[in-house]
């Protein structure tokens, strides 16, 4: 059964915030999606919002950085971790005490900072292929065609097309309409530039001595996954974040466990979305 997913707004710490939501009741999960230009809650996460809106009332707010509808306007001055501190702004904003948390890609990345600064806030994660993490926990991944699509995207449909492509293996999941969503989301008015700012403020991270030191997960990510129950989804056909990186960073975290699904893509939720949701929905322990 596919559940109604609702759209809507909130004031978080200033910034007009949309998320996207399904379910009425039960425990609360916060699905955050990817990055690469119009990404959203709805283009990365839809496919969940749907299947676990009976098992739980499940959030996935577009991010600062010009995502979806939230406002592009928003500073991101410290581009990953300016998307930490807006998610950390949503949850208090909606008043949320403890919840689990589902990442893809960045997203990933995302909930497993937040993870480590609130731990008493997050009950369980569930990380979906994320070569942001691989690059916290110094995993080299050689230069792939799918990455560059993402760098090179043009503000054409074609261009986002091709970032499609570089997430989703099944041609049947890139529909026209989630094409154009995601194109009319990269090109309203601010978004592009606010996606550019947000990746110079992602670099200029990296790049600051102190600053990296919150980049690193050497240290702080096998802590948080020895001390939140945590699981990794990954796609064997990732053409993104390679089944090799992901590879590696299960021998890095052996405490995680990994669920390979074949056939599957960046956005495993995307590709097998049944298959996704089934280990969902058995590691979260719904009936």
């Amino acid at each position: 059964m596919l559940h109604e997913i609702r759209s809507r707004y909130v004031m978080a710490n200033g910034v007009r915030t949309h998320y996207w939501e399904s379910g009425n009741g039960g425990p609360t999960v916060i699905a955050l999606h990817g990055g690469g230009a119009g990404s959203s809650g709805m283009a990365g996460m839809g496919p969940l919002l749907e299947r676990l809106g009976g098992d739980a009332r499940v959030i996935a707010p577009d991010s600062v950085g010009g995502f979806g509808l939230t406002d592009p306007y928003a500073p991101v001055p410290h581009g990953l971790m300016s998307r930490v501190q807006h998610l950390a702004d949503f949850m208090d904003a909606m008043c949320l005490d403890k919840v689990s948390m589902i990442g893809n890609s960045q997203g990933a990345w995302t909930g497993a900072q937040y993870a480590i600064l609130h731990p008493d806030r997050v009950e369980k994660m569930v990380l979906i292929s994320s070569l942001t993490i691989a690059n916290s926990l110094n995993i080299p991944q050689r230069p792939t065609e799918a990455l560059k699509a993402l760098n090179d995207y043009d503000g054409t449909r074609e261009g986002m097309r091709r970032i499609l492509q570089a997430l989703i293996i099944d041609p049947k999941r890139i529909t026209d309409k989630l094409i154009d969503d995601r194109q009319a989301a990269a090109m309203r008015p601010g978004a592009l530039e606010a996606f550019k700012a947000f990746g110079r403020g992602t670099a200029s991270l990296r790049q600051n001595a102190l600053f990296a030191l919150q980049n690193d997960m050497t240290r702080s990510l096998p802590t948080m996954v020895k001390t939140i129950p945590t699981i990794f989804i990954w796609g064997d056909s990732d053409t993104f974040a390679l089944p090799e990186t992901g590879k590696k960073i299960g021998e890095f975290l052996p405490e995680a466990k990994f669920h390979w699904v074949p056939g599957a893509g960046h956005q495993v939720q995307t590709d097998k979305p049944d298959e996704a949701t089934a280990i969902i929905r058995e590691f979260f322990g719904y009936k």
